[in-house]
């Protein structure tokens, strides 16, 4: 297996990959020898490529420019996932951004002299420092429920979904209190013979404007959480959900009549202790995504919570690597802001090491 050696390896190419990687190449960290971006899709675009069609550019919560490129204008009514994927696709070609792909990586180790040993299916790289941009769509969170594996229906999570016509016809009960929920409900609720909208923890709508100073607020919430070695919360799950013309339209229709969480699964639908049944022929889990670090498993992060202990991008426990896409920066603008802070401290890093070994690179 080929051995490569870098200073930086960036793991995953979606916005705030991508993000990092031009600011090592805009701060003088070569492509190709300087850094790397390992990515494990067939092709750029991030989570944004596997996004269903029917999810359009005025249906998305924003989206912040990468640096030094705009966003480009686009037709509300276009796939998001085609425009984002295209936008990023421009970027890593404007840039000359050294992106291998398809790379999964496998497994991350210490080496006894100070480096990383980054271990993939295509390859070993090491290096000096990480960061790792993996994001969550590659690790839905599918919740335990009595009964789940006897129900004869199909189940499904929203990184599976497609768009609504597979429901036409079919009983569907909808799982979950985020955004991606009541946006599946309005699709699926125009084609389906029935939909039942189920959740944990009552939605949180909220009819107000959403501004910058809501933003920073979430995310002030959300870091906190980290630098407690939490396992962080959503960015989007702090901000609540914006009471749209589309949720005012859903409500009228009596779609978004929301049930509590069922008790359990039953091979025919889903159950409650107080006697209440719902038939189903399908459910959706719309039940959010965890951060996939599991490659960083050898390292030992994580601390007795099952969480990580931050200092802004920067793991505590170790210095050499860096989670952005992360807790407080899994938004667009965040995960611009902690690509650049990253390699800030990746540099301070370096000089630090340069100083402490009488001119070794880092």
């Amino acid at each position: 297996m080929d051995t490569h050696s870098v200073d930086v390896v960036v793991i995953g190419a979606g916005q705030a990959g991508l993000s990092a990687a031009y600011h090592l190449h805009r701060t003088g960290f070569a492509p190709g020898t300087g850094f790397v971006v390992l990515d494990a899709d067939d092709g750029p675009g991030g989570a944004w490529r596997h996004r269903w069609p029917t999810l359009t550019v005025d249906r998305v919560h924003g989206f912040h420019d990468l640096p030094a490129m705009p966003f480009p204008d686009a037709a509300p009514d276009r796939s998001a996932a085609e425009v984002v994927t295209g936008y990023f696709a421009a970027y890593e070609h404007e840039f000359a951004l050294p992106v291998r792909r398809p790379v999964r990586v496998e497994a991350v180790h210490s080496l006894p002299d100070g480096r990383l040993e980054v271990r993939t299916d295509g390859g070993i790289w090491v290096a000096r420092a990480l960061i790792n941009a993996t994001g969550t769509w590659s690790r839905p969170f599918w919740p335990h429920y009595p009964g789940r594996s006897e129900f004869r229906g199909r189940q499904l999570h929203t990184a599976d979904y497609r768009g609504p016509d597979e429901f036409a016809g079919r009983r569907v009960v909808v799982v979950g209190a985020g955004t991606s929920a009541v946006q599946l409900l309005g699709e699926i609720s125009a084609v389906a013979a029935g939909t039942t909208w189920v959740s944990r923890r009552p939605p949180d709508f909220r009819e107000i404007e959403f501004t910058s100073e809501h933003g920073r607020a979430a995310v002030a919430l959300v870091e906190a959480r980290v630098r407690e070695g939490r396992p962080p919360s959503s960015v989007v799950g702090v901000t609540g959900l914006p009471v749209t013309a589309e949720v005012r339209r859903l409500r009228e229709q009596g779609v978004l009549d929301r049930l509590p969480m069922f008790d359990r699964i039953t091979p025919d639908g889903v159950a409650w202790d107080d006697g209440r049944f719902v038939p189903a022929d399908t459910i959706l889990w719309c039940t959010g995504f965890r951060a996939a670090l599991d490659h960083l498993a050898p390292l030992k992060l994580r601390g007795p919570g099952g969480g990580i202990v931050m200092d802004g991008t920067r793991v505590v426990a170790d210095d050499r690597i860096h989670l952005i896409g992360y807790g407080p920066s899994a938004s667009t603008i965040g995960a611009n802001r902690a690509g650049r802070a990253a390699v800030r401290e990746i540099r301070a890093l370096r000089a630090r090491d340069t100083v402490l070994h009488r001119g070794a690179s880092i």
